[in-house]
């Protein structure tokens, strides 16, 4: 008898229509799975035999095979065991054969008590069973909040606590009732602990953050210890506008892939802070391993990568960032296949000017004791095509004791947000207006060439500026496109403190001011790194 059921798999954070095809005879017991599976789908035999024997309902002796199609891509690890077991139901009698499978999709790992146990990537999987038609999707119990986020008109998804209940289930004994809940339904404005009034002074450098995050821009923090490069980081996250719901639908999917999400965090609806340490891989940071997985820069999608003590990470490990910076995407190349994860995320660095921490320091009780092939082999470990990709560079003085003593709290984050919002919406509605297709996901870090000519126009006195700007800096192609982009974000900026006219979607032209501020917040590679 032939059966035919269906599960879902996953090939990076996206998942797949899997179609599990069931033959089983009366004869010696036996067992086969084909159609390209990994190690962990070969082992699924025992675990569905004891899981369905000890939960009641044992499978009768027979030789059964299996078939997973498309026979011609990987299959790996252990959501395909549900559909199976419903394969083998079906083929011997447990599940009546007037119980239609064709609209149904099965994903699950089948425990040796017969629980169902949760799997990583559901997310991915769900959407893909919806987009080929599917209307009944059943997960595990556990990934049933993560699964919902999927939930569209005409479509039901159930979690599944156990084989038993959903046997009752599909033989019409007890139905089950699908999930109705929408997480982003009820989804109140983020709360931090963290927030930008508990940073005192450091003026220059709130403005960078709040143009960093305005206009997705990259930025570098460079002052010695304790002058407030990782708090102000840690902040960035906080005056970041709201995710979407596209946004936070494709952040879940990567966290769900990488197994990180949880019954305290079933979905992703806030910004993503990732701040990993300087002595993890190129694998670990761009994504990798014999399957490929997501890295750091992955995580960090819609989100912000914060690489604290810059020059100490792995020189490879540095440069590997340069292609994902420039593409927002990361491509990832095995002999078991290739795949592409997203990676659009602001990048913030921080540093010391030299390994002691004080060069350039006007403390006098902390003079720089580096010599000065010390400070020139440590900053040199920067290299220019890497600063060239960050398009604002900040310099953070030592706080001086007034500044430190000041009782007077500084600007909220929310207040900062609401302008980083506005600037945001504004640049969303230029691009909406000239005709852009994804102009609801860019922001004015990610124009291209022809964006610039067009959003980033100067006048003549600019056009001086930024001759002798050119020239005096040495300034690559790269290094002047992302003044232009940093100068358009500064300008949004200022033309959104007084609200957008609707009859002006454009915005504001870039000013003599708005160019020597982007030209400032760009300098001091000059002086670091010359």
């Amino acid at each position: 008898m032939l059966a035919i059921t269906y599960a879902a798999a996953l090939y990076g954070i996206d998942g797949f229509l899997v179609t599990v095809e069931c033959t089983a005879e009366r004869n010696l017991p036996e067992f086969e799975i084909v159609g390209l599976p990994d190690a962990a789908v070969r082992e699924s035999e025992k675990r569905i035999y004891t899981g369905a024997a000890n939960c009641g309902f044992p499978i009768p002796e027979m030789a059964a095979a299996v078939n997973l199609a498309p026979a011609d891509r990987k299959k790996e690890g252990t959501a395909l065991e549900l559909a199976i077991l419903c394969a083998l139901y079906k083929t011997c009698g447990i599940i009546p054969g007037s119980c239609d499978m064709e609209n149904k999709c099965f994903i699950g790992e089948i425990s040796f008590s017969g629980d169902v146990r949760s799997v990583r990537g559901v997310l991915g999987m769900t959407l893909a069973a919806i987009a080929a038609g599917k209307t009944e999707i059943f997960v595990p119990l556990a990934n049933i909040k993560e699964a919902s986020v999927a939930e569209t008109e005409g479509v039901r998804i159930y979690g599944v606590p156990d084989i038993p209940t959903l046997i009752a289930h599909l033989n019409g004994e007890a139905l089950m009732e699908p999930s109705c809940d929408d997480p982003f339904m009820d989804v109140a404005s983020p709360l931090f602990g963290d927030d930008f009034s508990q940073v005192k002074g450091q003026y220059a450098a709130k403005r960078a953050m709040e143009t960093a995050a305005a206009g997705g821009h990259n930025i570098l923090l460079i002052g010695p210890p304790g002058s407030g490069k990782s708090m102000l980081a840690k902040r960035m996250a906080t005056i970041l506008p709201s995710m979407t719901r596209e946004e936070a639908l494709e952040s879940t999917k990567i966290h769900s892939c990488a197994g990180m999400l949880s019954d305290e965090t079933p979905y992703i609806t806030t910004r993503v802070f990732r701040s990993p340490h300087h002595s993890l891989s190129i694998a670990a940071l761009v994504g990798g391993g014999k399957m490929p997985s997501p890295g750091e820069i992955s995580l960090a999608h819609n989100g912000v990568l914060f690489l604290d003590e810059f020059p100490e990470f792995q020189k490879n490990a540095m440069e590997a960032l340069r292609q994902p910076i420039e593409d927002r995407q990361v491509t990832i190349t095995r002999a078991a296949g290739r795949v592409t994860y997203p990676a659009s995320f602001i990048l913030v660095c921080a540093m010391n000017p030299c390994p002691c921490g004080y060069y350039g320091s006007k403390n006098e009780q902390h003079p720089c004791t580096c010599k000065t092939k010390q400070i020139h082999d440590y900053l040199s470990k920067i290299s220019g095509p890497m600063l060239d990709r960050i398009d604002i560079q900040i310099e953070m003085p030592a706080l001086n004791f007034a500044e430190l003593s000041t009782v007077q709290p500084a600007e909220p984050s929310a207040e900062i947000r609401e302008r980083v919002t506005a600037a945001r919406d504004l640049a969303r509605r230029r691009f909406r207006e000239a005709g852009y297709k994804n102009a609801d996901t860019l922001s004015n870090g990610m124009m291209q060439t022809d964006a610039l000519r067009t959003f980033c126009a100067l006048d003549e006195t600019c056009t001086k500026i930024m001759e002798d700007v050119f020239s005096r800096l040495n300034l690559s192609a790269r290094a002047y496109d992302r003044i232009l982009r940093v100068a358009r974000t500064l300008a949004d900026l200022e033309f959104c403190k007084g609200g957008i006219p609707e009859e002006n979607i454009i915005g504001g032209q870039i000013r003599k001011h708005h160019l020597l501020e982007a030209v400032q917040m760009r300098a001091l590679d000059k002086k670091y790194f010359i």
